[in-house]
């Protein structure tokens, strides 16, 4: 699944998809209704596979999170919970680790609300085959311990 493409900007809702980069600004593309427009770096512009979520144990990725609510789901959206701790179950059931007090249930919309866009949108595979070079990596370090 390839993210680096897919953009949050700040006090916009939605996401967006780069369309090309200058010096100074990004050409964007609202997923929502195709109007294209600048933004700027001050406008607080995130890619998606930069976006993390705290864990009990450190982060993890965006990406990881989707292919846990992809896999629950079966591919299909999701119907956002109506209550907070609704919201909270269903992230518990998503990610069990995830950090309670840094996780707000602001975000968990978020995840709910890009995930939903990204499935409708049929983007991104969310089911990607095993990468071989991840699995042989553990065993190298193995070695080495």
């Amino acid at each position: 699944m390839d993210l680096s493409n897919i953009l949050s900007i700040t006090g916009k809702s939605g996401l967006f998809k780069l369309i090309s980069r200058t010096q100074n600004n990004f050409i964007v593309e609202s997923l929502e209704d195709q109007r294209r427009f600048p933004a700027f770096s001050h406008d607080g512009v995130a890619s998606l596979d930069n976006i993390a979520i705290f864990t009990e144990e450190g982060e993890v990725s965006l990406q990881s999170v989707f292919q846990s609510i992809y896999k629950q789901f079966d591919g299909k959206t999701v119907e956002m919970p109506k209550d907070n701790n609704s919201l909270k179950a269903f992230f518990e059931k998503v990610l069990p680790e995830y950090d309670r007090e840094r996780v707000y249930v602001s975000n968990i919309k978020k995840v709910i609300l890009w995930y939903n866009i990204l499935i409708e949108h049929q983007l991104i595979d969310l089911e990607e085959p095993e990468d071989p070079e991840a699995t042989d990596t553990p065993a190298e370090e193995s070695k080495e311990a």
